[in-house]
């Protein structure tokens, strides 16, 4: 059965599903847990945005996610511009291939594993806050948020100090779907990559790139390209996830200061504070691309096969028929169970070290600072052009 809203005009995807996606939610709510959109540059997709039908269908093998079979449906000219050795990695994989890729990374991501990095978050934090604090302010964005996750990714995978700022600025063009930054970006850091494989092969050092290159599970290893793209997807993940669930959490912190003062005061609720940022504002806006390999009955409407479907994390995290209250900021909820991170086979494997680097870093923020407040106009804050990611492209502060 078809219901028939899924004849509708399909919902246009503009400047105002990236800036303020949470009103185009609140709007199309009552028509139904899927939605057709059409976006400039790319085929129809269905978006879904209740949480019942987003758990699901995160975890539903007839959604597919092999980057090959999605270029197909694409146009040719935009197949072409995505087209990338980068992109043959675990994130954008299914089965068997996705499950030996995974196995050869998750040991470094285990809860023990990362919480061993703990010490060295901390140093880092600490200097970032320092140069923060000696500035009596700063953007957080900039000098906090982002740098935090790139320091951190960089040194577990042995990236070296001098090129950490490289690392960063080649992996923007990919949040923000800039085809032709994509390409130079693209062709730099597989280069940068390669040249850094050669050197830990010859002389491997304590670190994750190191352990990638030689490892070997049941006689299995990463080829030359698996580990560029691998890398490369480290990265990207480990510090765009991390810098937006930064950002999002001060900014919700400065919007509700009697949650920040009382987390200032009891530092215990932390954890819990952490997963309620991660359900307020997700980090990621939309999961990662997924398309049909048959159809599929989502609710009332059938989306038909080789169809692109929109799974919306941040909408799904605000269903009020999972989360009482959806729009109320509440650290102490129990906000166990929301989409974030996404869910099956593809639930993020950076996620412990992501909770890891929010944790300190917000700890010790509220720590250092007894006065944090914004610099800037409420509503002249700005959010990314970008319906992959939630996050603010600046975060003026002020402090003492």
């Amino acid at each position: 059965m078809t219901d028939p809203r899924a004849e509708e005009q399909p919902l246009r995807v503009t400047r105002r599903f990236a800036f303020s996606p949470h009103e185009v939610y609140r709007e199309i709510r009552e028509t139904g847990p899927v939605r057709r959109v059409t976006m400039s540059a790319a085929p129809d997709a269905w978006l879904v945005t209740d949480y019942a039908e987003a758990r699901a269908l995160l975890a539903d093998p007839r959604l597919a996610k092999d980057h090959g079979r999605a270029l197909e449906l694409y146009p040719d000219d935009v197949n072409s511009a995505l087209s990338s050795d980068l992109s043959h990695n675990m994130l954008q994989s299914d089965p068997p291939d996705h499950t030996r890729l995974r196995r050869l990374v998750t040991k470094a991501f285990t809860g023990k594993a990362v919480a061993r990095l703990a010490p060295q978050v901390e140093r880092i934090v600490d200097g970032l806050l320092d140069d923060v604090a000696a500035r009596g302010g700063a953007d957080l964005i900039e000098s906090f948020a982002l740098p935090l996750p790139i320091e951190v990714i960089s040194e577990l995978l042995g990236v070296p100090l001098a090129d950490r700022a490289k690392i960063r600025d080649w992996s923007m063009p990919f949040v923000v779907g800039h085809s032709e930054g994509v390409e130079r970006a693209g062709r730099e850091i597989k280069a940068y990559f390669a040249e850094l494989i050669a050197v830990k092969r010859a002389d491997p050092g304590e670190d994750l790139l190191s352990d990638l290159v030689h490892v070997m599970v049941d006689g299995d290893r990463l080829s030359e390209a698996e580990l560029v793209a691998m890398a490369f997807l480290l990265v990207f993940a480990g510090h765009e996830t991390t810098a937006n669930l930064i950002g999002n959490g001060v900014l919700a912190l400065l919007r509700h200061p009697e949650q920040a003062a009382a987390l200032r005061a009891d530092p215990s609720g932390l954890p819990a504070a952490i997963e309620e940022f991660l359900r307020y504002d997700s980090p990621i806006h939309i999961a990662t691309t997924r398309f049909t390999t048959e159809p599929v009955l989502v609710g009332d409407v059938e989306i038909p096969a080789n169809q692109f479907v929109m799974i919306s994390l941040l909408g799904a995290n605000h269903d009020g028929a999972r989360f009482a209250d959806p729009e109320v900021l509440d650290t102490t909820r129990a906000a166990a169970g929301h989409l974030a991170f996404g869910h099956g086979i593809h639930y993020c494997v950076g996620a412990p070290l992501a909770r890891l680097e929010a944790r300190i870093a917000l700890g010790a923020l509220l720590a250092r600072f007894e006065v944090l407040e914004l610099d800037a106009e409420p509503d002249g804050l700005e959010w990314r052009k970008s319906t992959f990611v939630r996050g603010l492209s600046t975060l003026p502060v002020r402090v003492r």
